[in-house]
C-alpha cells in the first residue's frame, strides 16, 4: 500500500490541494507517486498494489498509475494521519484474505537503486511471513547527523535472516548533539516511514493501543463491499482520533517487555534516499551550476548565487539580478519569493493564501 495523502504545503505554490506534491513532475518528468509505483515492478504485481489517498485525488491518481484497480484505491474522505490510513488498508486486506501481509510504502521519496530497495522489501516480507507477530520497519543508513528525521535503534540480530534486527527504540527528530551521537554509534538509522505487517496482527495492535480508532475502523470494515460502504466511511472516518503510526503503534510496541504479542524488527536499507518535503530537498533533484544555482525555468541570471528558481510555465521568463540564496517559484496564479533559510515557513504562506490558490 502506497500512502499518497500528504498535502505538500511546504512546496506551495507548485503543490496545491487539487494537485499535491506526489503528482508533481520531478527530474525526468516522472512524479514521485509514479516512481513509487514503478519501484515495485518485478516484486509485486499491479493487482496487489493499493494506494491510500484523499478521495478527491482518485481521478488524477488513477490516470497517473496504469494498472491501479479502482477497488485498490482507498479514498479517505478526510486526512486523519498515518495510523488511520494504515489501519484502513489492514481492515480492507483482512476482509479479502485473513492471512494478508502487506507493506506500507511512501510516495514522497526518491530511492535508488531500485534493485536494492526491492531486495530489502522482499527480505522484510520473509521476516513477517515467518512470524506474523513481527512488525518490520526499514531504517535508512544515515549519511549525516540529520535533525529533521526520526531515528530507529537496532538491537539484537534476528537469526536466520540477512541483516535484520530487533528494534529497541524510536526517537523523534533529535537535536544536533544527539544526532551526532547516533551517527557515531552505528546503531541508528533514519526512520523511513516504510513498514511490513500482518494485517490481522496490526489490527490487534490498534485495538490494544488505540481502541477508539479500532472501534471506528471495525465499523468501516463491516460495511466494506456492501451498499453501506461509502456512507459508513464518510460518516465514521472523520471522527477517528488523528495520530501517526509511529506515536500510536511503533513506539509503544517497541517498548513492550515481552508479554506483548507483537515484536518490532528493523531492517537497515543502504540506499540513496531523498525525502522531498521542502524546496531545499526538491532542489537536490536538479543539477547545480557553478554558482550553486538550480533551476527548471526559463531563467535569466545576472550575478545570482545559491538560488532555486522554478516554474511550471516554460514560456515565462524569470530574471534575477545579484540575488543570493533565494527560492523563486512561478505558477500561473501564484508566485513565491523566499530566502532558502526560511523555507520551512512556506507552509505559513500556503495557509494564508486565498482559498482559490491553496
Amino acid at each position: 500500500m502506497i500512502m499518497a495523502g500528504g498535502s505538500g504545503q511546504r512546496l506551495w505554490p507548485l503543490s496545491r490541494t487539487t494537485h499535491p506534491k506526489q503528482l508533481l513532475p520531478m527530474a525526468g518528468g516522472r512524479s514521485l507517486l509514479a516512481m513509487a509505483w514503478d519501484r515495485l515492478d518485478g516484486l509485486i504485481a499491479p493487482p496487489k498494489r493499493l494506494v491510500c489517498s484523499a478521495e478527491r485525488f482518485r481521478e488524477p491518481i488513477s490516470h497517473a498509475l496504469e494498472g491501479l484497480a479502482q477497488e485498490n484505491f482507498l479514498g479517505e474522505p478526510l486526512g486523519r494521519d498515518t495510523l488511520n490510513a494504515v489501519a484502513l488498508s489492514a481492515a480492507v486486506l483482512e476482509r479479502r484474505n485473513a492471512r494478508a501481509t502487506f507493506a506500507v510504502l511512501t510516495s514522497d521519496h526518491i530511492i535508488e537503486p531500485a534493485d536494492d530497495f526491492r531486495q530489502r522489501l522482499a527480505e522484510g516480507f520473509k521476516v513477517v511471513e515467518a512470524d506474523p507477530s513481527r512488525f518490520v520497519t526499514f531504517a535508512i543508513t544515515p549519511t549525516y547527523p540529520a535533525t529533521a528525521y526520526g531515528y530507529v535503534e537496532r538491537g539484537q540480530a534476528l537469526s536466520g535472516f540477512q541483516d535484520a534486527f530487533a528494534a529497541t527504540r524510536f526517537v523523534e527528530k533529535p537535536d544536533r548533539a544527539r544526532a551526532e551521537q547516533y551517527l557515531a554509534s552505528g546503531a541508528f538509522g533514519w526512520n523511513s516511514g516504510m513498514f511490513i505487517f500482518s494485517a490481522h496482527a496490526f489490527l490487534q495492535a490498534v485495538e490494544r493501543f488505540c481502541p477508539a480508532n479500532f472501534a471506528g475502523m471495525n465499523e468501516i470494515a463491516r460495511a466494506w463491499d456492501t451498499p453501506k460502504q461509502r456512507e459508513t466511511l464518510e460518516r465514521v472516518y472523520p471522527t477517528l482520533p488523528k495520530i501517526s503510526i509511529d506515536y500510536a503503534i511503533m513506539e509503544p510496541a517497541s517498548k513492550q517487555d515481552g508479554t506483548h504479542n507483537c515484536r518490532v524488527c528493523v531492517l537497515p536499507m543502504s540506499v540513496q534516499w531523498l525525502d522531498i518535503g521542502s524546496y531545499p530537498s526538491y532542489g537536490q533533484v536538479l543539477e547545480p551550476d557553478a554558482q550553486r544555482n538550480r533551476s527548471n525555468a526559463h531563467w535569466t541570471n545576472i550575478a545570482s548565487t545559491g538560488c532555486l528558481v522554478l516554474s511550471d510555465d516554460p514560456t515565462h521568463v524569470i530574471a534575477t539580478v545579484g540575488c543570493e540564496d533565494l527560492i523563486v517559484v512561478h505558477t500561473k496564479d501564484a508566485t513565491l519569493v523566499c530566502p532558502l533559510s526560511k523555507s520551512e515557513r512556506v507552509k505559513e504562506a500556503a495557509e494564508h493564501a486565498p482559498s482559490a490558490v491553496r
